[in-house]
C-alpha cells in the first residue's frame, strides 16, 4: 500500500511538473506574440479579434458567410494600400500599392511566401502540389522546371493546338444543341468545366477523357481538393475538428486519385518513349524530362513528375473554366456587350467551322471582353511573397521577414485605380485605353507569372467564339449572381441558361 501511494505522489509530480511547464511555454508563447505586436503594429490595420488569434475569428466567420476577399476590399478602404493582419504569432501585410507591386513581384529576389506554400505542399498530411511548378521555393529547382517546361508553351507550339481546342470545343457545340433542341436548361459552368478539362487531358498529357458523354471522378475529386485547400491554408485549426474529420478523408482519397493517375499515365508515356515511340512535345513529355535530366532518377524525382502532374491537371482546367462562367454571366446581364462581341466573331470567323489561330487576333473586343471578366473575377484572386530586406511602401516601413499579400481581386474593384469599378465595361481593355499601372495581375506579374495564360486564353476565346457564333443564351431567372470561393473563384449558382439556336435571318 506504501509502494502504491509513493506510485501515486510520482505521478501526481509527475503530473504537476507538466502542468508547470505547459503554463511555462504557453506564457513564453504570449511574451513572442506581444514582441510581434510591438515589432509590427506601427503598420496600420484593423483591430485584433483576440491577443492569441488576430483576426483569425474574423476570417473564419467570413467564410462561412461570404466571401474574405471582400473583407480585406473593406479593410483597404478603411486603412489604406498598406494594411497589417495578424493570425496567431504570423503577421502579414497587404498591398495595393502599384510601385510596391512592381518592385516585388517583378523580382525574383522576393520568393513565395514560404507560409503559404508550404501548405500546399500537402494537404492534411497527404502530398498535393509538392514541390511542383507552383509552390517550388528553392530558385534553381523552380527556374530548372521552368525551363523545361517552356517549349510546351512556346507561341510555336501553341499555334499547332488550335486543332484540338476546335475539336474539343465541339464537343460542347453538340452537347449545346442537344440542350436547344430539347428546350431544356444548361448549367454553363458545368458544361465549360468538361470541356476545359477535356482540353488539359488530351493537349497536355495525351488522354481522351470525353466528359460531356462520360462521367468521371476527376470534376469531383479536383473541387474536393481545392476546397480542402482552402480551409487548409487559412485555417490552422481545422483539422483538429472531429466533426471534419470525415471531409478531411474525402480530401486525401481524392489527391491519392489525383496522384494514381498521374503516375499511371507517366508510366504508359515513359514506355513509349522506351521503345522509340512518336511521342508529343507536351506537358507530360516535360515533365519526363524534368526527371530525365538528373543522372539518376531518385524517388523524390518520382514524387516531383507527380507534383507537376497535379499542378497542370488542377491549374490548367479550373481557372478557365471559372473565367468562362463568369464570362457568360456578364453577357447574359449585359444584352448591349453581347450584341456587339457577336457581330464581330460574325464578321471574323463568319460561319466557319474551326477557328484559325490568325482568326484569335482578330478577336479584339472579345479579348476585352475576357480581359474585364478576370478584372472583376480573378479565378486565382492573388499571390503572396516573401519580404526578405526592409522596404518602405507608401511611406511606411515595413521590416523583413513579413509576408506581403497582393491581391488582383481587391485592385480590380478599388475607385482609384478603376473607376466604377462593380460596372461591366470591356472598353476599359480598349487598344487605345491607358494601360493599368500594375494593378491588374490576374496571372500574377514577374518571373513567377502564370506559365499557361496565353495557353488559358487562346482556348477560352476558341469556347467563347464558337458558343456565340451558334447560339443565344439567356440566364434563368432567379438564380443568384454571388461568388464561391473553392480556392478559386468561381459562379456560385453555376450560370444556368436557357439556350437556342441562333437565328441569322434577323
Amino acid at each position: 500500500m506504501a509502494v502504491f501511494y509513493g506510485l501515486l505522489s510520482l505521478g501526481a509530480k509527475a503530473l504537476i511538473i507538466l502542468s508547470v511547464l505547459l503554463f511555462v511555454a504557453f506564457l513564453c508563447y504570449c511574451l513572442y506574440i506581444k514582441h510581434i505586436h510591438m515589432k509590427y503594429d506601427h503598420i496600420p490595420g484593423p483591430p485584433r479579434d483576440s491577443f492569441l488569434l488576430g483576426h483569425s475569428p474574423t476570417f473564419l466567420r467570413t467564410m462561412k458567410n461570404g466571401l474574405v476577399h471582400d473583407k480585406f476590399l473593406e479593410w483597404s478602404e478603411t486603412y489604406g494600400s498598406v494594411y497589417r493582419v495578424n493570425a496567431l504569432h504570423y503577421v502579414s501585410v497587404c498591398v495595393y500599392c502599384p510601385e510596391a507591386t512592381k518592385e516585388i513581384l517583378m523580382s525574383p529576389k522576393y520568393p513565395k511566401d514560404r507560409n503559404v506554400y508550404k501548405r500546399l505542399f500537402n494537404l492534411f498530411g497527404q502530398r498535393f502540389f509538392g514541390n511542383g511548378l507552383v509552390t517550388a521555393q528553392d530558385h534553381e529547382l523552380w527556374y530548372k522546371q521552368r525551363r523545361i517546361m517552356d517549349p510546351a508553351f512556346s507561341s510555336l507550339y501553341l499555334r499547332g493546338l488550335i486543332g484540338t481546342f476546335n475539336e474539343r470545343a465541339e464537343k460542347l457545340m453538340d452537347k449545346l444543341t442537344e440542350v436547344a433542341d430539347d428546350n431544356t436548361e444548361a448549367n454553363m459552368l458545368h458544361l465549360v468545366n468538361c470541356v476545359t478539362l477535356d482540353v488539359i487531358a488530351k493537349i497536355a498529357f495525351g488522354m481522351d477523357l470525353d466528359l460531356l458523354t462520360n462521367s468521371s471522378p476527376f470534376p469531383k475529386a479536383i473541387e474536393t481538393c481545392l476546397k480542402g485547400m482552402m480551409y487548409y491554408v487559412r485555417d490552422y485549426l481545422f483539422q483538429f475538428n472531429p466533426k471534419n474529420r470525415a471531409f478531411i478523408k474525402e480530401v486525401r482519397d481524392a489527391c491519392r486519385l489525383l496522384r494514381a493517375t498521374g503516375a499511371e499515365w507517366i508510366r504508359k508515356r515513359k514506355t513509349a518513349m522506351q521503345n522509340g515511340d512518336d511521342v508529343p512535345k507536351d506537358i507530360l513529355t516535360q515533365i519526363i524530362k524534368t526527371a530525365a535530366a538528373e543522372e539518376s532518377v531518385t524517388e523524390e524525382d518520382e514524387e516531383l513528375m507527380l507534383d507537376n502532374f497535379i499542378t497542370f491537371f488542377i491549374a490548367g482546367q479550373e481557372t478557365t473554366a471559372n473565367q468562362l462562367g463568369f464570362c457568360i454571366m456578364e453577357l447574359g446581364r449585359h444584352p448591349e456587350i453581347l450584341a456587339k462581341v457577336k457581330k464581330e466573331i460574325d464578321d471574323v470567323v463568319g460561319m466557319k467551322r474551326d477557328i484559325s489561330y490568325d482568326d484569335l487576333g482578330k478577336l479584339i473586343y472579345l479579348s476585352q471582353v475576357l480581359k474585364e471578366t478576370l478584372r472583376i473575377y480573378p479565378t486565382a484572386p492573388g499571390t503572396s511573397r516573401e519580404i526578405v530586406e526592409d522596404i518602405v511602401i507608401d511611406g511606411i516601413h515595413i521590416p523583413r521577414g513579413l509576408s506581403c499579400i497582393f491581391s488582383s481581386y481587391v485592385c480590380g474593384r478599388m475607385e482609384k485605380f478603376f473607376k466604377d469599378p462593380l460596372t461591366f465595361d470591356p472598353d476599359r481593355f480598349h487598344p487605345d485605353a491607358p494601360k493599368p499601372y500594375y494593378c491588374y495581375y490576374p496571372f500574377a506579374l514577374g518571373p513567377r507569372s502564370c506559365l499557361g495564360q496565353n495557353f488559358a486564353q487562346m482556348e477560352a476565346k476558341v469556347v467563347m467564339a464558337k458558343l456565340l457564333q451558334r447560339f443565344d443564351f439567356t440566364l434563368v431567372p432567379g438564380q443568384t449572381f454571388d461568388i464561391l470561393d473553392t480556392g478559386t473563384l468561381r459562379p456560385k449558382s453555376g450560370v444556368v441558361c436557357s439556350v437556342r439556336h441562333r437565328n441569322y435571318k434577323n
